[in-house]
């Protein structure tokens, strides 16, 4: 699987303009991805929406479209391959726009039995498809959970202003609902409702269909859960830091992360580092733990994108080589401890450590704090085919020599679990472990 299916939804009901709303959580979505962004509103007579937009929120949204969109309902989306919210005109339910972040397993299976020939979003005409056949959007959104298999959130906006949100039955991918005195919202993570100046409330539940409404929401059904299967993965990298998932702060599991892997090291080291952005956390939780001081072997360029969204290898490789700076003088001479979350090919991380020991670096401990990627995921975008998985063709040894660190050590399965504190039956691993939860 390739790096194609991130996404981040947000929506909003409430009793004043949504528009700046929804302009505010999806740019705080933003790091979930960044190739397209749309939106579409409702002022419960009529729908406002227009093609999604290649390019991030920023360039596309501003005081100029506060018109165009009008209403005090809406949902935005920000993603890396399909263009959405989808617009549908004409059905039996009504007007409506839907929005969906995840990955459907079986995509080629429904394109074929909804004879979708030609889309630029097909994942997205599925769902729509099956949502306008039935003769409501809950009972939609139930027949979703019969037809698409994989991990989903999906919101939904009707032309009277309703909005109707789900979530898979596994809860693989992360949904969150907030209120204020304005309204109330869903995001897929909770940064988006905290820059509003929401409270979280809680969770949508697996399984669970949310109405949303100016003054709360309300559950309007539920597709039977088999059991919670939370991606481990979120907390590990995708999520923002201040994000939380499931009551559980991403900074605290990523500092747990680091603290665990600390707990069974007896390396002597000057130093312990953090690549930016992604393994900072781990290394402050590793330092604390170890009493090993904490200090940066990389400036980060602010002004540089995000390498992780990138669809293109070669993009990554371009923005993750311009967005680091070494620092020579906490480099020259010492022994360093270098955390990161996860090694997928080798192939960045092998060029920060040469870049390390360029600059005089005597050893670079290179420690990640999840375990090996060892399998493809089937409901996120957490790794790609599992050819492209190093660990999946080298052991941890020969992954040590090809990217040339001193030592080299991953958090086992046991540790990663105990860093985020839920009961390993309601986590995801099967980027770990091969053990997909939706398989009998």
């Amino acid at each position: 699987m390739k790096i194609e299916e991130n996404c981040g939804i947000f929506g909003f009901c409430g009793n004043t303009e949504c528009f700046s709303f929804l302009e505010k959580g999806a740019f705080n979505l933003q790091h979930r991805g960044q190739k397209f962004c749309g939106i579409s509103t409702s002022d419960t007579k009529e729908i406002y929406w227009k093609p999604p937009l290649p390019g991030l929120v920023k360039e596309n949204f501003g005081e100029k479209d506060r018109e165009k969109f009008k209403g005090n309902r809406g949902i935005i989306h920000v993603g890396l391959k399909e263009p959405q919210p989808l617009l549908v005109e004409k059905s039996k339910l009504g007007k409506f726009a839907v929005a969906f972040s995840g990955r459907i397993s079986n995509q080629e299976e429904l394109e074929e039995r909804y004879n979708i020939l030609s889309s630029l979003n097909p994942a997205i005409e599925i769902l729509a498809r099956i949502i306008r056949k039935n003769g409501s959007f809950v009972e939609g959104l139930e027949e979703i959970n019969k037809e698409v298999e994989g991990g989903w959130a999906i919101a939904v906006l009707t032309q009277k202003g309703e909005i109707f949100t789900a979530r898979d039955p596994y809860g693989f991918r992360p949904f969150v609902l907030g209120k204020s005195i304005t309204g109330c919202a869903v995001a897929s993570e909770s940064v988006a409702l905290n820059k509003i100046g929401m409270d979280i409330i809680r969770d949508v539940k697996p399984g669970e269909i949310v109405s949303l409404e100016p003054n709360g929401f309300r559950t309007v059904g539920k597709i039977e859960s088999p059991r919670e299967a939370y991606c481990t993965f979120e907390w590990g990298y995708v999520a923002h830091i201040s994000t939380i998932i499931e009551g559980i702060s991403v900074k605290r599991v990523r500092a747990n992360m680091g603290a665990e892997l600390a707990k069974e090291d007896n390396i002597e080291a000057d130093i312990v580092a953090g690549v930016p952005m992604s393994g900072i956390g781990y290394a402050i939780g590793y330092a604390k733990e170890s009493g090993i001081p904490y200090d940066e072997v990389f400036g980060w360029n602010r002004y540089s994108d995000r390498s992780y969204p990138r669809l293109i290898q070669k993009e990554r490789e371009a923005v993750a080589e311009e967005k680091l700076s070494e620092i020579s003088e906490t480099i020259k001479g010492n022994r360093i401890i270098l955390l990161d979350d996860s090694i997928v090919r080798g192939t960045q991380i092998r060029k920060l450590i040469f870049r390390l020991r360029k600059q005089g670096a005597k050893e670079v401990h290179l420690r990640i704090a999840c375990p090996p990627l060892i399998y493809p995921c089937q409901y996120n975008l957490s790794t790609r085919t599992r050819e492209e998985l190093i660990a999946n063709r080298c052991s941890i040894e020969e992954i040590r020599k090809m990217i040339g660190a001193t030592t080299l050590r991953y958090n086992s399965i046991d540790a990663f679990i105990r860093a985020i504190g839920l009961p390993r039956k309601k986590l995801c691993l099967a980027c770990f472990t091969g053990d997909y939860p939706d398989c009998p």
